[in-house]
């Protein structure tokens, strides 16, 4: 059995992220951040764009495509397409000539809302998560306030065709990352603190465990490290008033939503990273304090240095990866 020990038993404490260095880009909300072969920042942001931009040196930000939607996560394939979970539009591909292909809008004949997390494995298969049926992403501290667990985690055949729901009930179904030889593939359910594991090979095939629980914050996206660390970025701490909250009756959560809706959102200015081994072990916990960069949505790690996105803020921001710089 796969042990369920919380983040606090794993390690030894947090340590320092190093300072953030800004990369500016014209937008806002680079919600999730991967690399391409080039070595270039590739991100989405709310006005629909997918934006380019090399980590070092000049920021010269180039345009890929406009989605026409609300770019989220992203996934970088072998031929250079890319695909794009679109909180308005679905799953969608996009070529190196800007072309933008839908290829999932609806799941059972139920369209597709707030697509967000994507992966793809070797052989074309794609997984991709939904957050919530409910809410969309104006309203995702809706969901997590009514906790309506109605997050999913979805498998497209590297034909295309119809999706298939692997898991479902999930609590703000969110990252999605495989591991290195693709016998598992984990979903950051933010709220419920934990990354879920579903089994693809061996003899566990099919079984559904936990990767690592009890999360000091809300996890985002996911990426694998180039050891196989899959990293985990933290939207903001655990706070104990929404803990409280979530374990109260389904009446006092929704009058709780309803008060709390039109109220500005103030995330607090915490940066914080963890970086878990495929057993589920800690290897790095990295925070920084008042770093000035609200809400980490998206992390990758690219050639001794970390890459941090964020649903909120107007660019993206790079720092040294502790021992590798």
């Amino acid at each position: 059995m796969t042990p369920r020990l919380s983040v606090t038993a794993r390690t030894a404490g947090p340590g320092v992220l190093p300072p953030l260095r800004p990369i500016p880009l014209g937008g806002t909300g680079p919600e999730d951040v991967v690399v391409d072969r080039e070595g270039r920042v590739i991100t989405g942001v709310a006005d629909g764009r997918i934006l380019r931009v090399r980590p070092r040196g000049p920021a010269r930000v180039e345009q890929i495509a406009r989605t026409g939607g609300r770019p989220l996560g992203l996934e970088v394939l072998p031929d250079g397409r890319l695909l794009v979970c679109d909180a308005e539009r679905g799953l969608l591909r996009v070529t190196p000539e800007a072309d933008v292909e839908v290829l999932v809008d609806r799941v059972a004949g139920e369209p597709l809302r707030f697509c967000s997390g994507v992966a793809a494995a070797a052989d074309g298969t794609v997984y991709f998560t939904a957050s919530s049926r409910r809410f969309g992403l104006q309203e995702w501290l809706g969901d997590l306030m009514e906790r309506t667990a109605t997050g999913r985690l979805l498998r497209l055949p590297p034909g295309g065709g119809e999706p298939e729901v692997l898991l479902d009930d999930l609590d703000f179904a969110n990252g999605v990352v495989l591991a290195e030889d693709e016998s598992w593939v984990a979903v950051a359910e933010s709220g419920a603190y934990r990354l879920t594991r579903l089994w693809l090979s061996g003899p566990r095939t099919g079984q559904r465990d936990t990767l690592v629980e009890d999360l000091p914050g809300f996890p985002g996206n996911l990426s694998r490290g180039t050891d196989g660390t899959v990293w985990v970025a933290l939207a903001g701490p655990r706070q104990r008033p929404l803990d409280w909250l979530r374990r109260a009756p389904a009446g006092v959560r929704g009058a709780a939503w309803r008060a709390a809706r039109p109220l500005p959102i103030r995330p607090r200015p915490v940066a914080r990273v963890l970086g878990i081994g495929p057993g589920g072990r800690i290897r790095h916990d990295l925070r920084r304090r008042r770093a000035g960069y609200r809400m980490l949505t998206g992390v990758y790690e690219h050639d001794g240095m970390l890459i941090l996105g964020s649903l909120l803020e107007k660019g993206i921001v790079a720092c040294e990866l502790p021992g590798r710089a």
